[in-house]
Order: structure tokens, then sequence, then C-alpha cells
């Protein structure tokens, strides 16, 4: 198990730190994760709609670790999604899960416009403690 320098201090000195959640690092078997994070504008007044789409059979994603959608308090119609997978296979294979597929196809009327998406590697975070490897 790795330890986080913070962490340790603070067990150390049996301190609690208010607002400092434990921090994991993770990795699946040596491989890293894979992450996107993604903008979209629904089409006029559907924001609330599509997110209602967007949120529907989340558990049916094999290998989907964190899939959170975000409105944007700046725009009325802009929604951002950020996810992490196991790896890149898994969610490819995600978008042949039927009720994936059904979800794209009552969303496609519903997005304006698609913002660039951004594929990141995450290394750990609050949340992903369950699937930290071994030490």
């Amino acid at each position: 198990m790795r330890l986080e320098r913070r962490r340790v201090i603070a067990g150390a000195a049996g301190l609690a730190i208010p607002g400092f959640a434990p921090v994991a690092r993770a990795e699946m078997d040596g491989r890293a994760m894979y992450g996107l994070i993604g903008r979209m504008t629904a089409t006029t007044g559907q924001r609330d709609v599509l997110t209602a789409i967007l949120l529907e059979g989340l558990g049916r994603m094999p290998g989907c670790l964190s899939y959170v959608v975000a409105h944007d308090p700046a725009d009325a119609e802009t929604i951002w999604v950020t996810e992490v997978w196991t790896d890149e296979a898994a969610h490819r294979a995600s978008l042949q899960v039927p009720e994936v597929r059904d979800a794209m196809r009552k969303a496609m009327p519903l997005i304006a416009t698609f913002g660039d998406a951004q594929v990141t590697t995450p290394v750990g975070g609050v949340g992903l403690e369950a699937v930290r490897s071994p030490a």
C-alpha cells in the first residue's frame, strides 16, 4: 500500500484535518486507468431531460469506476461528463451495451453540440479506493 505524506503526518500526530479526505492512488493490475472529460450543450431548454437520460442505467457499465454528470453553473445548457474506466477497452465495450445504446439514441436529438473530449490517465482519488492494487 502506498502511503501519502499528508496521511502519515496527520496519523502520526493524531490530527483530524478539516476538509481532508483520504486519497487513494489507483492502478488496475499494473495497467493505467482510462479517463474522459467531455462537454456537451443541450438544445435549448432540454438540459434536465438530457441529464436524466445520461443518468439512466448506470449500473450496467462493466469496467466503469466513476461516471459523473454535472451541470455548468455558467451556462444553462452545458453538461460536463467525467468518466473513469478500468481501461480503454472497457469504455469501448460499454458502447455496445444495449442500455447505453438506447440512452445514446434518446440523447442524440437533445444534443446541440459536443465540446472537445479530453482523454486522461486517472492516477487515483476519493472513491477509487476499491480499485487500488494490493501492496
